[in-house]
């Protein structure tokens, strides 16, 4: 409804699993481009829980960026498809069931058109304090305390965020860390980019670090009133003005 009502269409993509209906949702924004980027983010949460990180911060996300980009359709370089998708937490995680694998394999045909993917993962909780942890080896590298935004690339995406970081760096509200590694490395794979790199499409993952970070996640805690609301609108910022740059610049 928020999408119609920013005048950007949406379908569904609808799929079988086990028997029961499953759908992403679509939406373009057409800026009369022949390439597009691509920024998505999963609808569902596990289990029964409110699954305010995760992930209904990603999907706000989403929609803000859609919100803005669509008051800025003229000066936009490429089209942009905003995907909600389903079936990413568990049991469907790492199947080919996800909505993310349903998605990337419905246009391998269209790869050489698409510019990037942006996926917007767990994007509300920030802690100033050192509550910080990381994947074996990490954490030498990386602050120890919860208070920035990862993006998190492929060798394939290294210049979305490069040039992700690069805009949060100019806006400088919010510190920005890069992880650019292979998809075997531990903690790079937890989210819907890790489909798109399966299809050799570049895609990166925008994330407050997930369960390494917010000890909320997959519980009945994880509720609104623990995110940052000011910092996620400093990530989308960021976002919406690496969008807004020309390949030149």
């Amino acid at each position: 409804e928020q999408m119609r009502l920013f005048g950007i269409p949406c379908q569904y993509q609808n799929y079988m699993v086990n028997g029961l209906g499953y759908r992403n949702v679509v939406c373009t924004l057409t800026a009369g481009h022949a390439d597009k980027v691509i920024v998505g983010a999963h609808y569902d949460v596990f289990g029964e829980t409110q699954g305010a990180d995760d992930n209904a911060s990603g999907v706000a996300g989403v929609i803000e960026t859609a919100r803005i980009l669509s008051q800025l359709k003229s000066q936009l370089a490429h089209n942009v498809e905003f995907v909600f998708y389903t079936l990413q937490e568990p049991p469907f995680f790492k199947t080919e069931q996800m909505g993310s694998f349903v998605h990337a394999k419905s246009i391998q045909a269209q790869k050489n058109q698409i510019r990037g993917v942006y996926i917007l993962e767990m994007i509300g909780f920030f802690d100033e304090n050192l509550v910080q942890q990381y994947p074996t080896g990490l954490k030498w590298v990386y602050p120890q305390h919860g208070n920035f935004i990862a993006a998190v690339s492929n060798l394939q995406s290294y210049d979305m965020s490069a040039k992700y970081c690069e805009s949060m760096r100019i806006l400088d509200r919010l510190e920005c860390q890069r992880l650019v590694a292979p998809s075997f490395i531990a903690g790079m794979e937890f989210s819907d980019h890790l489909n798109y790199w399966k299809f050799d499409i570049p895609a990166m993952m925008i994330t407050d670090t997930g369960h390494f970070r917010n000890k909320h996640n997959h519980s009945a805690t994880d509720t609104l009133k623990t995110l940052n609301i000011s910092k996620m609108a400093n990530v989308i910022n960021g976002l919406t003005y690496s969008l807004m740059l020309q390949p030149d610049e």
